[in-house]
Order: C-alpha cells, then sequence, then structure tokens
C-alpha cells in the first residue's frame, strides 16, 4: 500500500491562534526578506497554514502586512500608570526606543524607506501606527491634569509628538545612535513645552507668531510688515 506525500505544512487552524502565527510570520519574513522579497507563501509555510487561510483573511500582501505592523505596535507599547507624569513619559520614550531599535521596528524602517513607503496601503499602516501610539498618551496626560502635574487644555498627540520626534528624527532622518540620553531628553522637552502652555488644544505655530507680534507692540498704528 503506497502511503500519501507528507504535507510539508503542520495546520494550527483557523481561528485566532492561525491569525496570530500568520501576523508573527509576516514580521519574520518581513525582518528576514524585507518587504520587496516577502510573499503569501512564504508567511503561510512559516506560520503552518495553508495560503487559502492566509487569503480569506487577508486579500493581498498589502493588507496582510498593514494588518501584522498595526497589531505588533499597538502591542508593544503599553499605557504606564507610574503615577507620576515625568515617569510615565519617560516609560513611553523608552518603550518607543526599544520598539523601533528592535529587529521588527528596524525592518519596518527598511520598508518606509524602500519603494514600499511609498504604496498607499504601507502609508496607512504608518498613520494607524501613530495614531495609535498618540492615544497611548490620552490617559497619561488626563491623569496628569487631574494631579496638577500638565495645563488642563495639554494636547496629548502634540504631547507624545514631541516626545517621539527626536527618537524618530535620530532613526530615519540623522542616522545618529539612540543612546540611552535621548529618551531622558525627549521627556524634559516635551514636558517642559507642555507646562510652557505650547503644546494646548489648538494652538500652532500662527498662534505663537502672533502672540509674538502682540508682545513685540506694533509701530504706525497698523500691519507691521513681514520680511
Amino acid at each position: 500500500m503506497e502511503s500519501a506525500p507528507a504535507d510539508p505544512v503542520r495546520p494550527v487552524g483557523r481561528g485566532r491562534k492561525a491569525q496570530a502565527a500568520v501576523r508573527a510570520a509576516t514580521l519574520a519574513e518581513l525582518f528576514d526578506r524585507g518587504y520587496a522579497e516577502l510573499t503569501v507563501e512564504g508567511v503561510a509555510q512559516r506560520a503552518g497554514v495553508h495560503k487559502t487561510t492566509v487569503y480569506r483573511r487577508w486579500k493581498t500582501r498589502e493588507s496582510l502586512v498593514v494588518d501584522a505592523l498595526s497589531e505588533h505596535f499597538a502591542a508593544d507599547i503599553p499605557t504606564p500608570d507610574t503615577g507620576a507624569v515625568e515617569s510615565d513619559l519617560r516609560a513611553l520614550a523608552q518603550a518607543l526606543v526599544e520598539s523601533m531599535t528592535g529587529p521588527v521596528g528596524r525592518a519596518v524602517q527598511t520598508a518606509m524607506v524602500s519603494d514600499a513607503g511609498r504604496l498607499p496601503e504601507i502609508a496607512e499602516a504608518r498613520r494607524r501606527v501613530f495614531a495609535d501610539r498618540c492615544r497611548r498618551a490620552e490617559p497619561v496626560v488626563a491623569r496628569a491634569v487631574e494631579r496638577g502635574e500638565l495645563p488642563a487644555d495639554t494636547d496629548p498627540s502634540e504631547l507624545f509628538r514631541t516626545l517621539a520626534a527626536p527618537v524618530y528624527f535620530r532613526l530615519l532622518i540623522s542616522d545618529d545612535p539612540v543612546e540611552d540620553g535621548v529618551a531622558e531628553q525627549a521627556v524634559r522637552v516635551a514636558l517642559a513645552a507642555a507646562r510652557a502652555g505650547a503644546l494646548a488644544q489648538g494652538r500652532s505655530a500662527a498662534d505663537d507668531g502672533r502672540a509674538g507680534g502682540q508682545e513685540g507692540g506694533h509701530t504706525g498704528g497698523g500691519s507691521v510688515p513681514l520680511g
């Protein structure tokens, strides 16, 4: 009696366990091969599922990558609650550094600066990831306002952007090393800006410019020429 050929794929089901395996395999393939070489077939083989299982939930490679990245970054930066805004922000900044300098973070950076970064689906993943990270700052700011540590109108999204800017600049622009002191400096800058009212909701650079002009006074009773 002739035996059936062995199936190289080890099925893991079709539920949450399979979805988790596919997402993990996607991140691993992204790190090992890069976005250009990532395929649904390769992800399925690595996850131990048939490719039809992947296509049943994710219709395209792009949607698979978007979902895997969003799920990963939604889980890798917890919302801290240390009892003080300074230590909360320090925990956020350190988690961001660890996330972006880890294997998946480096793979994401590579994907973003390659041709993949121009795809609408990848751009959407970037927006979703950053929006989620901004939301992590909302309870931090709310508790800090209740404790009297920050002004009541502090914008959580602006606070997180200010906190994250030095990290992203070094990783994506200057290529400088992200040393231990970077997170600490980012916390000091973000706190100083928030406490000075520069990160208030609805405030913009134009508002700052107008405020500076008013403080400086007007001459001749008319508008002040620029330049």
